[in-house]
């Protein structure tokens, strides 16, 4: 089969590939020329406009193109710019994190044109190229079906890894809920190994408590192997700082929880720990180290400086994903693609609301 892929970042351009070496024919394009030429350089093909990604897919009615750009207005400008070119029967597929309702809304109004919408939550990260992509889909059957052998390529297995969840936007929904509950794991395992390394009475080593879990424990995951691999390593966690990103997928995920009365309450603590780390200092803990210095007459801190950040690139499509481990943190040559909102996966955190 014929598919294009708008999107040529760490995971479009990776998805490429793997499709590329699945027997997918795929057109690649990105306003990044230094993208499209990454992939040709790796045996894909690209295109330099979407007048050239359109005119590679055959005949209309039989076209699919895959939307793999940062969430929110960028991927609603791609899908207007699609809309427009695009003939009845075609498919429109977003791997992105967007928003289920704004999927919901696309699937409508698309359909309105006689063009189907997919939605495919997309997990694998940097080492999907390698271990392959789960995905979560939503949309009609027999626009899934249509795209079968790229699920199949993209998958870790032709039968594994990737199903149909049900309408559109319900693939977007699931990928929400399955970053709900990575951020509760992230936050779990990080409170655990700071516990203990506070406990200095025992010198506990967190390089063999990883490695230990690893094995046999009801503890053990993939995050948990990415981990151990990085304390083995020696990574040095001081040159990071503690900003974690949300991309939007916690956040709703609690006020889906609200909306429907489910509690959720792990996964709402660790996004509030998320936004926590994005202050750079928190209004409430400075109003609390006043009224502690006004009633108690207590000592406080003062600020001295500013905190400083910088911003490591996110890694360049083909990379090793070992390049992403801590321990390689700014060693890596990639100078990034797009603004410092939409390499933290940052652009997609509110719904989008315009026109299809």
């Amino acid at each position: 089969m014929k598919l294009g892929m708008i999107g040529l970042g760490k995971m479009g351009g990776n998805m490429v590939l793997r499709l590329t070496q699945g027997g997918i024919e795929v057109t690649g394009y990105d306003r990044s020329e230094e993208s499209v030429a990454q992939i040709e350089r790796q045996g894909a093909r690209g295109a330099r406009s979407m007048d050239e990604l359109i005119a590679a897919l055959g005949e209309p009615g039989s076209r699919a193109v895959w939307v793999m750009v940062p969430a929110g207005k960028i991927t609603q400008s791609v899908i207007d710019d699609l809309a427009s070119r695009l003939a009845p029967g075609d498919i429109i597929i977003d791997g992105g994190n967007s928003n289920y309702k704004d999927s919901i809304r696309r699937a409508e109004e698309l359909s309105a044109r006689g063009i189907h919408f997919v939605d495919v939550g997309t997990s694998g990260g940097v080492w999907g190229l390698k271990e392959g992509y789960a995905m979560m889909i939503g949309g009609a059957e027999e626009a899934v079906e249509r795209l079968r052998p790229a699920f199949e390529a993209l998958a870790p297995a032709a039968d594994r890894g990737w199903g149909r969840m049900g309408p559109a936007g319900s693939g977007h929904y699931v990928k929400m809920v399955h970053n709900g509950i990575e951020y509760g794991m992230m936050q779990a395992y990080a409170e655990g190994f700071e516990l203990m390394k506070a406990h200095q009475d025992f010198n506990l080593d967190m390089a063999q408590i990883a490695e230990l879990w690893r094995h046999g424990s009801v503890v053990r995951s993939w995050l948990l192997d990415l981990t151990a691999e990085a304390l083995q390593n020696k990574a040095e966690f001081e040159k990071l700082s503690d900003y974690v990103a949300d991309s939007g997928e916690g956040r709703w995920t609690i006020i889906d929880s609200i909306e429907l009365g489910v509690p959720t309450p792990v996964i709402t603590l660790a996004t509030q720990m998320r936004f926590r780390s994005q202050q750079e200092v928190s209004y409430a803990g400075q109003m609390l180290s006043a009224m502690r210095r006004a009633f108690g007459g207590h000592a406080v801190k003062t600020i001295e400086s500013p905190r400083q950040e910088g911003l490591v690139p996110e890694v360049a499509p083909g990379d090793h994903p070992k390049v992403a481990a801590p321990e390689n943190i700014g060693q890596t040559a990639s100078a990034g693609e797009g603004s410092a909102a939409e390499q933290l996966g940052e652009t997609g955190q509110q719904r989008v609301k315009g026109d299809a």
